[in-house]
């Protein structure tokens, strides 16, 4: 897997990526001290209302940045996003009401709405083998996984020698070396834009067209509700469980968000081999299928009475849940890859971002609002139905049939080292490498 690091663009972009991810985990233990020091007892209202206002700033400006960013250069949108994010962290330490705090965080998240798809859509053309590209993939949510588990731990240690504000440095710290790892690359000539008729509207929504045109696309989205409703389930609710279920102290909570983000790791480690020899619709249609029996699981454990068993059964079901949910998530670059021409990949990343996030709105506020509301067990019975419901749809309209495949032809009068024949192989007169079919089509090459 740590072959592709041999790249040296990729590798520098690998790590600004990883260096800005640890700067937002920094950000966010800092965000919930600074809520607190200014909301008091209120202070988790703000920190939703401000997860709120994340999703939001997703969910509308990332198509609109799909937009735009096919005319702009790659690396100057993302190092300015990261500049832009730099300039917000740094901010924060001074903000002493919670309307700013709303503000800034809407600017700080719409940056990386900006940032976040220009990146994934970098990455194919940077690795054009999909071998390599399908290790990045893991790679990225490794990276995504372990920030999740070394942030927290980070942050404490940090706190330990200084107050919280110290920590929105970090983060300051964090993008503007991303912003300079970016600048130092020279990206490959990104395709030119097909132009887009239309209004502001017609313009921003061009990409969403595009991802619902496919049926490969569609079924990823209703496979991103899937991973939604578990992941917000684990999220919103791991807190409930350890501490009221279970009656477990406070750091047992950490301790079952790893089991759930050493989950994810352990199959995004796995799956670059198991995609080397299975199609990608069973892998991820598997694992939506997981997910489904980690529920009925959870329900089990829920509906069960006290015992010293539950609390390692909880363990391992957060663990299920981060292993399915990775076996969703790692392969659908490759799935956007194939369904998107290069000049439109930039448009098609950004509106699976912002219709993946419209997801995570719809099901945070569920998870919490029946969780509180009616139980735990509604909160489990009305996810587990959305996730098997969102599952079905995906195998209907991902028919088998229809799954991308190689179609092998041969070039005889194009040169070695031409880009169009990666992965290719010498034959007698030319050279002979797939493509994947795309339902009706075949992915244009230019």
């Amino acid at each position: 897997m740590l072959s592709v690091l041999r790249n040296r663009t990729y590798r520098r972009l690998f790590t600004a990526q990883v260096i800005a991810l640890v700067g937002t985990g920094l950000s966010t233990v800092a965000l919930g001290l600074l809520a607190y020091d200014i909301a008091g007892a209120d202070a988790g209202s703000v920190l939703g209302t401000a997860l709120a206002i994340k999703m939001v700033a997703y969910v509308a400006i990332a198509p609109a940045i799909g937009a735009v960013a096919g005319r702009l250069p790659r690396r100057w949108l993302m190092a300015g996003a990261d500049l832009v994010r730099a300039a917000v962290a740094l901010t924060l330490p001074f903000v002493d009401q919670v309307w700013q705090v709303y503000v800034l965080i809407f600017l700080l998240q719409s940056a990386s709405a900006a940032f976040t798809p220009t990146f994934q859509a970098v990455i194919p053309d940077v690795l054009p083998a999909e071998r390599d590209y399908t290790r990045a993939l893991s790679l990225s949510r490794l990276a995504y996984d372990t920030e999740s588990l070394f942030s927290p731990a980070l942050a404490a240690a940090l706190l330990s020698l200084m107050t919280y504000n110290w920590l929105f440095l970090g983060t300051v710290a964090g993008f503007l070396a991303s912003a300079v790892l970016v600048v130092s690359v020279i990206l490959p000539k990104q395709a030119a834009p097909e132009p887009l008729g239309g209004g502001a509207y017609s313009k921003a929504t061009a990409g969403m067209r595009l991802f619902l045109a496919g049926p490969h696309l569609r079924a990823l989205l209703a496979l991103d509700l899937a991973v939604a409703a578990a992941g917000a389930m684990v999220t919103v609710n791991t807190v409930v469980y350890v501490r009221d279920e279970l009656e477990r102290g406070a750091a047992d909570v950490s301790l079952a968000l790893g089991a759930y983000g050493g989950g994810s790791m352990v199959a995004a480690l796995l799956l670059p081999r198991v995609l080397d020899r299975v199609r990608d619709r069973t892998v991820m249609l598997r694992g939506a299928l997981l997910l489904t029996l980690v529920f009925a699981a959870l329900g089990a454990l829920t509906a069960a009475g006290a015992g010293p068993w539950r609390w390692p059964a909880l363990l391992l079901t957060w663990a299920a849940f981060g292993a399915a949910g990775s076996m969703v998530l790692t392969p659908a670059g490759r799935l956007i890859r194939r369904s998107a021409p290069p000049e439109a990949r930039t448009a098609a990343f950004a509106a699976q971002f912002s219709l993946s996030h419209s997801c995570w709105l719809l099901t945070y506020p569920l998870a919490g609002r029946l969780g509180a509301a009616a139980g735990l067990q509604s909160a489990v019975v009305a996810l587990g139905l959305i996730t098997l419901t969102a599952g079905l749809v995906a195998v209907r309209l991902w028919p088998a049939a229809q799954e991308p495949g190689p179609v092998e032809h041969e070039h005889s009068d194009l040169r070695a080292g031409h880009p169009h024949l990666v992965d290719a192989v010498r034959v007698r007169g030319g050279w002979r490498h797939s493509h994947h079919a795309l339902g009706d089509g075949l992915h244009a090459h230019r």
